[in-house]
């Protein structure tokens, strides 16, 4: 079928092209191309003051090779570092600013740019569900800055961010254990609890992850062949003691103690089932 263009959208056809080709035109592009080292510092720095950091960011591009090793090096790259965090590129800051550190180590920003780093990978960090690879990376950065710098006004917002961070790995490894005893997995349920309390000793999960032991290993026991129920059963009581041990006025006592009571009569069932076996066979 034909298609019959009308003036209009003739019009809109061409008009990305022609603004193509004003913007080309602008005053900015034009800088761009310039070899003016000197006006596209100048202009850097005041695209910078009026927080237009994507067009600073393209000019300070141009010239910092261009001083490298000049006395402005060290401006025009606090200048780079900023603008890209400014515009909420964290994880280019990031680079940006461990790479200031390392090029200007007798800097008075070095501090700051080695926390801010470290920040900007906990603004990355995403919430607790997903792949904590960044949140473990902010964690480690944030440790390594309070440990070179103790007495910093920053090492208290430092710990902040790194408790923020630990709880949601700890959340994470909680809630892997709470799935795997959903999904019946209860020898892996018990496995990643005990790691997860021995990783986390002081977590605020600490109780119910105690307490989901106990249910797992009941459940685990309840389930199994009679030969292997009484080891099996001997473990509730176990992990019941060491919920009883740590968390005594513990709010999971009541369900826990119905359990180990009933692991405690299955056993002595099973211990007398197992003496007539053995005394009929004699």
């Amino acid at each position: 079928m034909l298609m019959i263009r009308t003036p209009a959208a003739i019009r809109l056809l061409f008009l990305p092209a022609l603004l193509l080709i004003i913007s080309s035109c602008s005053p900015y592009q034009k800088l761009l191309k310039s070899d003016d080292v000197e006006l596209k510092f100048e202009k850097a720095i005041e695209y910078y003051e009026a927080e237009s950091y994507g067009r600073a960011i393209g000019l300070l591009n141009d010239i910092i090779p261009v001083f490298r090793g000049s006395a402005r090096a060290e401006l025009l790259n606090y200048y780079y570092a900023m603008a890209h965090y400014k515009q909420r590129d964290y994880i280019l800051a990031s680079h940006y600013f461990r790479t200031f550190a390392s090029s200007f180590p007798r800097s008075e920003h070095v501090e700051e740019f080695l926390f801010l780093s470290a920040y900007c990978k906990y603004l990355e960090s995403p919430r607790h569900s997903l792949d904590q690879t960044s949140t473990r990376e902010a964690i480690s950065e944030l440790q390594a800055f309070i440990n070179r710098y103790p007495d910093s006004e920053r090492v208290e917002e430092a710990n902040t961010l790194i408790d923020e961070l630990r709880l949601k790995l700890e959340t994470k490894r909680f809630e892997a254990g709470v799935l795997y005893f959903n999904l019946s997995a209860y020898t892996a349920a018990v496995t990643t609890f005990d790691s997860f309390i021995r990783d986390f000793p002081d977590t605020r999960y600490r109780e119910e992850a105690l307490f989901y032991i106990i249910r797992a290993h009941y459940e685990f026991a309840d389930q199994s062949i009679p030969a292997r129920q009484i080891e099996r059963f001997d473990r509730v009581v176990e992990s019941y003691r060491r919920l009883e041990r740590f968390f005594p006025e513990s709010q999971f006592m009541a369900q826990a103690r119905r359990m180990k009571d009933t692991a405690t009569s299955r056993i002595e069932v099973l211990q007398a089932s197992l003496q007539e076996e053995t005394t009929e066979n004699q």
